[in-house]
């Protein structure tokens, strides 16, 4: 199920949106101000996050602000902050959507889930490719023979995406975006490099699926049994 970082310093509210998103099947992490948050979510992979406004050592909209330096993730704001402007400022900081406070649960987890929808997230944590499936929960590859095997977290990503997709082009620059995020200032040979390694790890898979190169355009993922 997709990863979902709350971040609040107040643990009811923690606590209330972590039971009914729980209750949803999601997979919940908590913290509590914004720094811890960051830290976070610079090793670890987030699917949403969902913030309030009003924390000690990193507020809000500073963590909204830098969270978007990672690339694309959906942005939820709760706040007892419901002005007109502060709306404005949210979303020209980066946020998706926003609730105010006191909000609905059962609101709330209809947003998260169309925020997720729109993204393009899939709720399920594992695919599989022929013999092998992708566990995103954990980043590790299980063999049908039931070994298993960690990817470096860009190299996994990069799979867990084309992989998500058989059959779909993607660009250098899509998956620049989507994976290394919108402001990242390395070459698009990057991109490249990883394939390349991916390609080298799992020569002995060739049966079950396949990066292909679309010269002059991209990548896909074929997938040739199930």
């Amino acid at each position: 199920m997709a990863k979902v970082l709350v971040v609040d310093d107040d643990a009811h509210i923690r606590e209330l949106v972590r039971l009914y998103l729980e209750d949803e099947g999601f997979d919940i992490i908590e913290k509590a101000n914004g720094q811890e948050a960051l830290e976070y979510a610079e090793n670890h992979r987030v699917d949403l996050v969902i913030l309030d406004i009003m924390m000690p050592k990193m507020d809000g909209w500073a963590l909204c602000e830098n969270l978007r330096e990672f690339g694309e993730m959906p942005i939820l704001m709760i706040t007892a902050k419901g002005e007109a402007t502060d709306r404005i400022k949210g979303f020209k900081l980066g946020t998706d959507d926003y609730l105010v406070k006191p909000f609905d649960p059962v609101e709330l987890v209809l947003r998260v889930k169309a925020l997720l929808k729109r993204y393009r997230i899939s709720t399920a944590s594992k695919i599989q490719l022929g013999g092998i499936t992708l566990d995103r929960k954990s980043y590790h590859v299980i063999y049908h023979d039931g070994r298993t095997a960690t990817l470096p977290m860009k190299e996994f990503e990069v799979l867990y995406k084309l992989g998500s997709h058989p059959g779909q082009l993607f660009t250098r620059d899509n998956l620049i975006e989507q994976i290394w995020g919108i402001d990242y200032e390395g070459d698009e040979r990057t991109v490249d490099v990883h394939i390349k390694r991916l390609r080298e790890r799992f020569t002995d898979c060739e049966s079950d699926f396949r990066i292909v190169t679309i010269r002059g355009l991209g990548y896909r993922l074929e997938v040739y049994s199930n």
